[in-house]
């Protein structure tokens, strides 16, 4: 830790952010109204508006050298760097500015680029992921100013949510301007709503499409139907024989875990995730462990003719997209294989079947000891009034990987203002505004305290 900066006067730096909060939120909003999907088929140039609203976020926030920087191909990335005292620690700040799509527009309660306030949370599409992390770094920017004690580099990316496609190569790049010795990814969860979370394990991420061929071409169904297996039916056995009866996916060669045991309420879940009554939920095991440290399997798409369109014939051919979640310590290469023998196996009456594989990232487990992650366990312990708990995300960030292949000295750490009603991706995503405000703050004294040559931690 550097020599540089005393522990900081938490009730002083909660004052001043109390005062500074309006503006943040007035800038947060600026930033939600931008529309900056990222996936292919939507207007790209938003991007770039998005892009330059974030420069000049990190500009005013004292950020004098930003960058906006991409590799061929890649979307644009923002880069700020500001140099640190002698011998102090470089810390890397990183968000994404870009968002999912917004999906059908009646689902939403309001339009979902243009933020509104129902019962303390502001609903918008990245309003939580990740336009609200962009903007907890530079609220700890502004309420720091002068006073950081580290180097610092922000990096905002710009295609997170269409799986960092060029992030590697940007990484080689750029190698240099983003090296640093701690990188906190402000791009996760808490626990709940007043208690904070510090995440320790990711799942992994495997996805790709099976097709299934019967038939060289449709046939009349009245015609043909009884002896033939048409590629619907031959897909839905095929499904089928993924799961157990209560659910356990029963695809061999995939590795499981136990996570750590922590009080999570059927109840609590069931209102969580949106489960409507009387539906089972699936699986054996504690609730953490199947929705954190166990491999699950969604079939998310499914190519063929729609119901509006439908024919009375056989249909001959049928796509569908799977996305897994693999356990930590799982390799993608190993589950995807596993994933391809088990359809090869089980493709019902000598179906044709072809998998193809698409997106793969590599699960994470963090090293919690060290003085790094007692600081954050301090810094989350004072802005929320409550001890932080250990816990693990179901989904994936696949880049952490790429960091820490590139600077396998850093440790990395994942924060996040959502919590579990924040519906990410989803219709009605919304950002808690009293809980973003904490995140600020634990975000302010995180960086004083690394700065600090006596640095504070969770037990004194």
């Amino acid at each position: 830790m550097s020599q540089h900066s005393r522990t900081p006067d938490v009730e002083a730096l909660r004052l001043r952010l109390s005062e500074l909060m309006p503006g943040v939120r007035a800038d947060l909003e600026r930033l939600v109204r931008i529309p900056s999907v990222s996936a292919d088929a939507f207007d790209q140039s938003t991007l770039e508006v998005s892009a330059e609203a974030v420069a000049g976020l990190l500009r005013g926030a004292g950020i004098d050298d930003v960058e906006i920087l991409r590799v061929e191909g890649g979307r644009p990335a923002v880069v700020g760097r500001r140099p640190g005292p002698e011998g102090a620690p470089t810390v890397m700040l990183y968000a994404h500015h870009d968002v999912q799509p917004p999906g059908a527009e009646q689902h939403w309660q309001t339009p979902a680029f243009e933020p509104t306030e129902r019962d303390g949370r502001l609903y918008a599409r990245g309003a939580a992921d990740d336009k609200a992390g962009v903007m907890a770094h530079v609220a700890a920017l502004r309420l720091l100013g002068d006073e950081l004690g580290v180097g610092l580099v922000v990096f905002v990316e710009g295609e997170e949510e269409i799986g960092s496609p060029t992030f590697t190569p940007f990484l080689n790049e750029y190698r240099e301007r983003l090296a640093a010795d701690v990188i906190v990814v402000a791009d996760s969860a808490n626990w709940k709503i007043g208690v904070p979370g510090l995440t320790t394990t990711l799942r992994g991420l495997v996805d790709g499409t099976i097709t299934v061929r019967t038939l060289g071409h449709a046939v009349h169904s009245g015609m043909y139907g009884g002896p033939v297996p048409d590629a619907m039916m031959a897909t839905t056995r095929l499904l089928n024989s993924f799961w157990t009866e209560d659910g356990t996916l029963a695809i061999a060669g995939l590795k499981s875990g136990e996570s750590d045991p922590l009080d999570y309420p059927e109840a609590d879940f069931r209102a969580d995730s949106g489960l409507l009554e009387g539906v089972e939920l699936i699986g054996a095991g504690s609730l953490t462990s199947r929705i954190w440290t166990r491999p699950a399997l969604s079939i998310i798409g499914i190519d063929a003719p729609t119901v509006a369109q439908a024919s009375n014939t056989l249909i001959p051919e049928v796509r569908v997209k799977f996305s897994m979640r693999i356990a930590p310590g799982q390799d993608p290469a190993e589950a995807f294989t596993a994933i391809e023998a088990h359809v090869r196996a089980n493709a019902p009456f000598g179906a044709q079947v072809q998998v193809a594989q698409g997106e793969a990232g590599h699960a994470f487990q963090a090293d919690v000891s060290g003085p790094v992650y007692d600081v954050a366990r301090w810094a989350m312990e004072q802005a929320w009034g409550t001890a932080p708990v250990g816990i693990g995300i179901g989904g994936s960030i696949p880049f952490i990987a790429d960091l820490l292949e590139v600077y396998p000295k850093a440790t990395v750490l994942l924060t996040g203002v959502e919590d579990p009603d924040s519906r990410a991706h989803g219709a009605n995503e919304s950002l808690h505004l009293a809980e973003f405000e904490r995140a600020c703050l634990a975000e302010a004294l995180m960086l004083t305290a690394l700065g600090s040559p006596t640095p504070p931690n969770s037990e004194n």
